[in-house]
């Protein structure tokens, strides 16, 4: 298997790190300028009309520096299956907010005990949308959130009554929604591909941060990468690292729920305490809040927790 990005792509790449890597107070908005939140929108609606691995190539550079921005969560829990399964009235409706006003989307899939559950317990009949979801990234900014439900993946305005919003938990009392119809599957799939490409990027960047580190500091007269438990604890992130990529790579590539299990259970047990070794190795320097270390450990940490962490993702692994 060819495992190297076509031109397209790396251009993409390319792009991304050159908007994300200048000093902006809104990168979010550069992107947008940029043209990058359009990657998979429709050509009809002014996008590049690409796919999954276009946009996790995108996600993967965010990861890769670190940046806060709602990234994951509009472009793959949102314009995704937006683009996938809406009807061209509702992709007329939602994608512009996205595209043309820089908004954001995001997706409501997990519960309390159920990390992205197959079969959710938030019910929807006539009388509303009921349940609670939990680890909803970007809730609070969100201008639309797609809920999935007992009924199938409804788009829900959160402005309305019905629904409240504290620290990423989202309850619904009755709230109304758009059914996006067919969508129950493949949301999980793009939320599992979009948090391993993020991380693909994390651990890289935590890497290449590390590595810099380590031969440029001297302790003894000699560069840290010169000693031999330096060098093989860089050793061991570099294969985590690697192994990350390719599994999350392969998972953007063919959106098998197998690869999809396998890159999130590498994400789950590696990438973190990957990112703690990077932490260790910058010694005190790496827990200074104006230097970048401490944006790779809380990115890694909450991919872990959306994707379920290390014994749940095993377990889808043993299910399939």
């Amino acid at each position: 298997m060819d495992f190297q990005l076509d031109e397209t792509q790396r251009e993409i790449a390319a792009l991304a790190a050159g908007v994300l890597g200048r000093e902006s107070d809104t990168p979010w908005k550069a992107l947008g300028e940029a043209g990058l939140l359009a990657l998979a929108v429709p050509q009809r609606l002014g996008g590049d009309g690409l796919g999954v691995l276009e946009t996790a190539v995108l996600l993967t550079e965010v990861g890769r520096r670190a940046v806060d921005v709602p990234a994951l969560a509009t472009l793959a829990l949102g314009v995704l299956p937006i683009v996938r399964h809406g009807t061209p009235a509702q992709q007329d409706a939602l994608l512009p907010l996205v595209t043309e006003q820089h908004e954001v989307l995001t997706a409501a899939l997990s519960e309390p005990s159920q990390p992205l559950p197959s079969s959710p317990g938030t019910r929807a009949g006539q009388d509303g949308i009921f349940g609670t979801k939990i680890n909803v990234p970007y809730a609070a900014e969100a201008s639309r959130i797609l809920v999935s439900t007992d009924a199938g993946v409804f788009v829900v305005d959160p402005a309305q009554p019905g629904v409240s919003i504290s620290d990423g938990t989202v309850h619904l009392e009755g709230a109304r929604g758009e059914l996006l119809e067919g969508a129950e599957q493949d949301i999980r799939r793009f939320a599992l591909a979009g948090a391993c490409a993020v991380a693909d990027g994390v651990l890289a960047g935590a890497l290449d941060l590390t590595v810099k580190h380590v031969g440029t500091r001297h302790q003894f007269g000699k560069p840290l990468a010169t000693f031999q438990i330096a060098a093989a604890l860089v050793a061991d992130v570099y294969i985590a690292s690697r192994t990350l990529h390719l599994a999350a790579l392969t998972a953007s590539w063919s959106l098998d729920d197998n690869d999809l299990d396998t890159a999130a259970y590498w994400l789950a047990a590696e990438a973190l305490p990957a990112v703690h070794t990077c932490h260790h190795l910058h010694g005190g320097l790496g827990l200074d809040i104006t230097y970048p270390m401490h944006r790779y450990y809380g990115m890694a940490k909450e991919l872990t927790t959306f994707v379920g962490g290390v014994e749940h993702r095993l377990g889808a692994i043993d299910v399939h």
